[in-house]
């Protein structure tokens, strides 16, 4: 799987990167959390700072188009999203968890 980054706008309101991009795959269209583990490496971020919104394959074609928000901080994306994306990021919020305990 080949990750390419199409487009970065800074948000620094919300402390976060809007990225557009392209993934070119062989077999089936990849699941979103292993898009997400290859953007957060191809950004050099952790996969908790990561959260992809959209993942869009045109039928038969071996490319995905999507769009992710690359938070500086994964306090900062639990702070910012909302609960069903984070779930399916698989962002858990143990910390913020805890302290509310």
């Amino acid at each position: 799987m080949d990750v390419e980054i199409l487009s970065e706008e800074d948000n620094p309101m919300l402390h976060r990167t809007d990225v557009t991009f392209e993934v070119v795959h062989d077999e089936a269209t990849p699941s979103r959390l292993s898009v997400r583990d290859s953007l957060a490496a191809k950004l050099n971020k952790d996969a908790d700072e990561v959260v992809v919104r959209e993942l869009d394959t045109k039928f038969g074609m071996r490319k995905t188009v999507g769009y992710a928000k690359v938070y500086e901080t994964a306090e900062d994306a639990q702070d910012v999203e909302q609960e069903h994306m984070l779930d399916r990021n698989a962002i858990t919020g143990e910390d913020a968890e805890a302290e509310e305990a």
